[in-house]
């Protein structure tokens, strides 16, 4: 491709994450010029015939099949997961988008790889209902990188990864981890809600799946349930035949609130940076205070590669751990975990 139009201008300068989060999957030629979509609460939809009905005619079939508003929504998380993502889907939830992704890719008789420090209804889905449906799990240490080889079996298809981990935030070493994975056949699917596409574009670095829980950061003020999965070619025809067949959608209002969220997520992001800095200060300081990792803010999580990975700077999440009896909490091997009794330091 030339790198001018063929005018002979110069194209555009590519937009900034912080600029596409605000434009992405507005079309206001559309909707008389409207900068939003409206809302669209649709089910059934009506065909200039019987013909156009059987043959499937349309643009839009059924409401739980995709209307306006939700194309509008995929098609903004599309743009900013960067080239790499070939689809995307909405779940009514996280947990919702990680078992749908997990469905996508296993079958009954399958082992899947977790990393040890997963959002905790992750591991309970895999305890439950994979296992019921006669697939196994096991788990592995974060930090392990490329070492992850040894732990695959025959059977293993998939590999889950959560960078950083939930509430331990160890950074893992993504991009060997996926490398290994695909020499082994395996899919590798990654719990991306903690960095979002701004700080880590996942599907960049090897990952197949790159899930969501929209209910946080997207939404960003606590009034909505969202999931998504963000697929590559790969996975992208498995993901959407698994996502209807099993009759998932999202809310017309949850979809419209995930848009209006998604527009202020990099100032909200710049500003969970700046106080988290701040209360990882606080908390490496606090009497008691026995770890305290902090990525991308001096206090080692991982490798430095690892996070030099993320864009521009990661910080929305910081971690301090008390030590264990004093704060009425349990630690297990390798990973202090705070249970109960947290104590917080300064003010948000």
């Amino acid at each position: 491709m030339n790198d001018s139009s063929q005018d002979g201008r110069s194209p555009p300068p590519a937009r900034r994450p912080a600029t596409r989060v605000v434009t992405a999957g507005r079309d206001p030629k559309s909707y008389h010029g409207f900068v939003n979509p409206p809302v669209y609460h649709a089910s059934t939809m009506l065909y200039p015939s019987a013909e156009d009905f059987l043959a499937h005619r349309a643009r839009y079939q059924y409401g739980r099949r995709g209307t306006p508003t939700t194309e509008a929504l995929e098609l903004a998380l599309q743009e900013i997961e960067g080239g790499n993502c070939a689809g995307v889907s909405l779940l009514p939830s996280g947990l919702a988008a990680i078992s749908t992704a997990l469905l996508s890719v296993v079958q009954a008789g399958d082992h899947v790889l977790v990393t040890d420090s997963a959002y905790g209804p992750t591991r309970n889905y895999c305890e439950g209902i994979l296992k019921r449906l006669g697939v196994t799990t096991s788990y592995f240490d974060p930090l392990i990188g490329g070492g992850i080889a040894e732990q695959f079996r025959p059977n293993t298809r998939a590999v889950f990864v959560e960078s950083p981990g939930s509430l331990t935030f160890e950074m893992q070493d993504v991009t060997a981890t996926a490398k290994v994975a695909h020499d082994k056949g395996a899919t590798v699917l990654m719990d991306n809600t903690w960095a979002t596409p701004l700080f880590y574009r996942a599907l960049d670095f090897g990952v197949d799946l790159s899930i969501q829980a929209g209910t946080k950061y997207i939404g960003g003020h606590s009034d909505l349930m969202l999931g998504t999965v963000s697929a590559n070619s790969a996975t992208v025809a498995s993901l959407k035949n698994t996502v209807r067949l099993s009759g998932l959608c999202e809310g017309p209002d949850d979809v419209y609130l995930g848009l209006r969220g998604l527009r202020t997520l990099a100032v909200r992001l710049d500003r969970h940076y700046a106080s988290g800095v701040r209360c990882g200060a606080l908390a490496g300081a606090a009497a008691g205070s026995v770890a305290h990792t902090a990525p991308g803010a001096g206090k080692p999580s991982g490798s430095r590669t690892v996070e030099a990975r993320f864009h521009r700077r990661f910080g929305p999440v910081q971690r301090g751990a008390q030590a264990g009896a004093a704060a009425g909490g349990v630690c297990f091997p390798r990973y202090a975990r705070i249970v109960r009794h947290r104590r917080v330091v300064g003010r948000f």
